[in-house]
Order: C-alpha cells, then sequence, then structure tokens
C-alpha cells in the first residue's frame, strides 16, 4: 500500500514535506507524543540535535512495536518549546533519520513549553497499513 504524497500546482513545494498524503488501508495505527528519553531518562539537555534524534528514534520504536514502517506515516505533528528558525536544520536531521526520503504530510508548532521543561521537541504520528 504506497503512500501519494503529493504538492498541488500553485503551491510552494516544501523540501521536508508534503502538502497532501493520499493513504489506503485498513489499519489506522496513532502515535502518542514521544520525547528524548531513554528508558525514562532526559537525553539531550539543552541539545536540539540530540533531542530530536532521540525523539525520531523513539517515535520509530513505537511505530514498530504497531506492526508500521516509518514510510507509512501520513501525518507528523512536531511540537518544539522556544522555537528557533535555527532548530530547523536540526529537527530535519533527526526526521531524516527515521523517514529519509519519505516527506509525510506535517505540521510544526512553536510553544512555550511541553510537559517539562527540559524537553525541547515532543513528535507525534498517524500511519496507515494494511491488516493482514
Amino acid at each position: 500500500m504506497p503512500l501519494l504524497c503529493l504538492n498541488p500546482e500553485g503551491i510552494a513545494a516544501p523540501e521536508t514535506y508534503s502538502h497532501v498524503v493520499v493513504a489506503r488501508g485498513t489499519k489506522l495505527v496513532f502515535v502518542s507524543g514521544q520525547v528524548a528519553e531513554d528508558r525514562g531518562e532526559l537525553v539531550g539537555p539543552g541539545d536540539m540535535m540530540l533531542q530530536a534524534r532521540q525523539a525520531f528514534d523513539n517515535l520509530g520504536r513505537a511505530l514498530a512495536a504497531a506492526g508500521a514502517r516509518p514510510d507509512q506515516v501520513t501525518k507528523l505533528g512536531i511540537f518544539v518549546a522556544g522555537f528557533k528558525r535555527e532548530h530547523l536544520d536540526m529537527i530535519e536531521q533527526g526526521r531524516v533519520a527515521l523517514f529519509g526520503t519519505h516527506k509525510p504530510a506535517d505540521t510544526l508548532v512553536g510553544v512555550a513549553t511541553l510537559t517539562r521543561p527540559e524537553y525541547m521537541i515532543e513528535v507525534d504520528a498517524i500511519a496507515v497499513i494494511d491488516d493482514a
């Protein structure tokens, strides 16, 4: 069940995500927000690069637990505490480590804080897979 990732004519084509993702499948997988923890311990205090990599790594583990692959993700939510433009490259490196060239639709939102002040990033996802 391949996803169809589209960037409609007349809307600027982004480098890191798709404006539209069309999916067909029989099973939806919803992954709660993943943060930069490894077995309950914060990874990379104050380091967006390390926190982004850990959050996306945790997202990959959560997807696998549900029988989903990163290339089956249709939608991402990315929440960044104290967002700054210079965070984009660091977030993208974590994202590419999980998704490679797959570009699901996404929303990146700058927020004042997350559930703990040490968290810099949280990512959630929706995937569509075939229920075989």
